[in-house]
């Protein structure tokens, strides 16, 4: 199914490059910037700390990237998010989510890897109607439960089986009541975000996926990547 492209060796690849704290670093910086600087009042924040901390990112990182966020030091740009539309591979629709500080350093990498695996970046909406946009929400929960279920209660559209839990794929505009059903439930939450959801899938042969695969790795070991989306 269509779904965020998320390669499962992702941290741990990330954590060989050195590039695993700047990635939890730039999540808290826009987390900061959008929602303010505390957590209490911020599940975006909350959520980004959290994950930082279980992957050892140090307090003194975690505390200057919410100050960054927040406007209060002057030694740095601003990251924001940005995205950016295109056909990989076999005629693959592709949104790449980034989190950068230098438009001018992120988009050449991005163009790049679409060019070198025969794709090529679109005009904004090139790919978007390939896409709905949706909320995901990521998180675990102990004890015996039917997903099936929690999702129907919480109001989540719909539920499936991760690496490290379950992610829920809801209403944009009921990210937070779904986030918050969820909580109330037990379920302990690490990613509650807009996200994108594919429509029209492409039809791919096996030899064709293996393309696939090799171009949104490279594309997802970027430094400025946030997450990939793409029709597969």
């Amino acid at each position: 199914m269509g779904k965020s492209w998320k390669n499962a060796g992702k941290v741990a690849n990330a954590q060989k490059k050195g590039l695993v704290f700047t990635k939890f670093a730039r999540e808290i910086q826009v987390a900061t910037k959008l929602g303010g600087a505390d957590p209490a009042m911020n599940s975006r924040l909350r959520l980004a700390i959290d994950a930082a901390k279980k992957q050892a990112v140090p307090n003194d990182t975690i505390d200057r990237a919410v100050k960054k966020g927040a406007g209060l030091l002057g030694d740095s740009a601003a990251v924001e998010e940005v995205a950016y539309e295109g056909y990989g591979p076999h005629g693959v629709g592709v949104i790449v989510e980034c989190q950068t500080d230098n438009r001018n350093r992120t988009a050449p990498e991005i163009r790049s890897v679409f060019k070198s695996h025969g794709g090529n970046i679109g005009e904004l909406g090139s790919v978007a109607w390939m896409f709905k946009r949706v909320g995901l929400i990521e998180g675990h929960k102990v004890g015996s439960f039917d997903p099936e279920e929690e999702a129907i209660e919480a109001g989540a559209d719909e539920v499936e089986k991760t690496e490290d839990g379950y992610s829920f794929i809801c209403g944009f505009e009921s990210i937070d009541s779904v986030r918050q059903a969820l909580h109330s439930r037990g379920w302990t939450l690490t990613t509650s975000e807009p996200s994108y959801k594919a429509t029209n899938l492409t039809e791919l042969t096996a030899e064709q996926m293996k393309d696939v695969e090799e171009f949104l790795n490279e594309m997802d070991d970027l430094d400025d990547t946030h997450r990939v989306h793409a029709t597969i």
